[in-house]
């Protein structure tokens, strides 16, 4: 048993956590004479740290789930998902987001190509709720970072909400809310040609570049406060707004994360530093769910394809059921320190 923990160990730590990169850039910054102590020097050193594992990790992981992904275009989708009925559907639809690296506004195409082609409504939702919010790449990048106990209650957490989501947006038929124009659209079906593997290689290496190329500024952006909240603004200050002792927190941050946009690659930067500082693990969580799915312009792209009825009620459920994981996860964070 201690052999396979210490084997875990060194797969968390070394292998996708990368500790020995971070000791390598502190040994280089310190021969430049920056000390990596000081609040400069843990800035330069978080941030040269933080962006090179996550671009590693990244291009590796996209490469995977876009190799994944050629087996599954939208018009095969779309038979996959019109073969499940009820919560079926909507759990299905929901694992379906996470082979899609998408962020929010990209996500939001697809869920109207689905709802075009006349998938029912609630299934729709249910994957335009995970596919920002978890896919595999999260699942890594947060095991990297706060280790696989946080990363799976995270993913498992996230696919509830969107199964929860889609299925009360189901059972109160809101399908006249759809804007005209997507309701009535024609569904081309179409199949989908034979790809050999040298086509889909190709097929994951253009998403990967396409995705780093997309995300890349949101990341160094992420990381950036994420340094600055790491080694700059003081632990008492983050803790008096955003600690336990707030029994707002989950609320603030869950306000704070409408406005910005970013996908959950930049947000786990950010995540991190205010973990680190310690913020509660379910404060944590609902600001990258807010960033990631009720991003301000993913809201605005949404309604142009729902009415604001429609649009507010799924604003409501996401919102109140980001608060509640919040509020859960600080009760019990004690069982995953």
């Amino acid at each position: 048993m201690q052999a396979i923990r210490l084997i875990w160990d060194f797969f968390q730590f070394q292998i996708l956590g990368m500790k020995w990169l971070n000791s390598l850039i502190g040994m280089v910054l310190s021969v430049f004479g920056l000390d990596t102590n000081g609040w400069l020097g843990g800035a330069i050193q978080f941030f040269i740290y933080d962006t090179i594992k996550i671009f590693i990790l990244l291009s590796v992981l996209i490469f995977g789930i876009s190799y994944i992904q050629s087996y599954f275009p939208p018009e095969r989708s779309k038979k996959i998902l019109g073969r499940f009925k009820g919560i079926g559907a909507n759990t299905i639809a929901a694992l379906l987001g996470t082979v899609t690296p998408f962020c929010s506004c990209s996500s939001i195409p697809l869920f109207i190509g689905f709802t075009s082609a006349g998938l029912p409504l609630g299934v729709t939702f249910s994957f335009l709720i995970s596919s920002p919010m978890v896919d595999l790449g999260s699942l890594v990048l947060l095991m990297s970072i706060f280790g696989a106990p946080i990363a799976v209650a995270y993913v498992a957490i996230g696919l509830a909400l969107a199964i929860i989501g889609g299925t009360i947006i189901e059972k109160l038929h809101m399908e006249k809310y759809v804007e005209e124009y997507i309701s009535s659209a024609a569904s081309v079906d179409i199949e989908s040609p034979d790809l050999t593997r040298r086509d889909r290689l190709q097929y994951a290496k253009e998403q990967m570049l396409e995705t780093i190329k997309k995300v890349g500024p949101y990341i160094f952006i992420g990381v950036g406060i994420g340094a600055l909240i790491h080694n700059i603004i003081p632990e008492n200050f983050i803790q008096t707004i955003l600690g336990d002792d707030n029994p707002f927190s989950v609320i603030l941050v869950t306000l704070i994360g409408v406005p910005m946009y970013a996908d959950i690659f930049g947000t786990i930067p950010i995540a991190e530093a205010l973990y680190a500082k310690g913020v509660g693990l379910g404060t944590v969580l609902a600001f990258m769910m807010a960033v990631t799915t009720l991003s301000l312009p993913s809201m605005i792209m949404l309604r142009k394809a729902v009415k604001p009825k429609l649009l507010a009620l799924f604003i409501g459920i996401c919102a109140m059921g980001i608060i509640f994981i919040g509020y859960l996860f600080n009760a019990l964070q004690f069982f995953f320190i």
